[in-house]
């Protein structure tokens, strides 16, 4: 009988032991997944939901997630889009824990994919930089750098004579439309 009983809570630690086991490896094989899912893939699963961003500048912004690519995130922010880099965000509050991964043509597009597209349409935007703001017209956009005509009676060519600034990708902490 000593036997039996001596058996019996063999097998039950046995099977505690196994409990565990599968525990342990289920929550290793959880951390593994997350190990696996980049910032972006989480950003994707928030499109539509409002979220606010800690800016490296010190700024917050809160706006509705549009788009999302590698490199930037398109809000929209008090009924103006906004081109948020991704190099410029420090937090995200809002963010859902679930990700959704694959995100098309747009995840593939650079900024300067985006700011390149904004200088053929001439918008009026504002670039806030970590020192300050800078409106007018992007006139160009390099491989790191944007060219911005300032706002004022243009030329024939829609220019501001000797009214440019160069910003560099790597100052840029967001790109607004200008207000009407």
């Amino acid at each position: 009988m000593r036997w039996q009983r001596l058996f019996a809570d063999l097998e039950a630690q046995a099977e505690a032991e196994e409990r565990l086991d599968g525990a342990a490896r289920t929550a290793e094989l959880q951390r593994a997944e997350m190990a696996s899912i980049s910032h972006a893939d989480r950003l994707r699963a928030a499109r539509n939901l409002t979220l606010t961003l800690a800016l490296r500048d010190g700024s917050r912004v809160s706006g509705t997630l549009q788009e999302v690519a590698d490199e930037w995130l398109l809000l929209q922010v008090d009924g103006r889009e906004t081109v948020v880099p991704c190099a410029a965000v420090d937090a995200i509050d809002g963010l859902p824990v679930r990700a959704s991964q694959g995100g098309g043509v747009a995840a593939r597009l650079s900024l300067g994919h985006v700011l390149r597209g904004l200088a053929r349409d001439r918008a009026a935007v504002v670039v806030r930089t970590r020192g300050g703001s800078h409106s007018g017209r992007i006139a160009r956009v390099g491989r790191d750098h944007l060219d911005l005509d300032a706002l004022a009676p243009e030329d024939a060519y829609g220019r501001v004579p000797g009214r440019s600034s160069s910003v560099l990708f790597a100052a840029v902490v967001c790109v607004s439309a200008a207000p009407s």
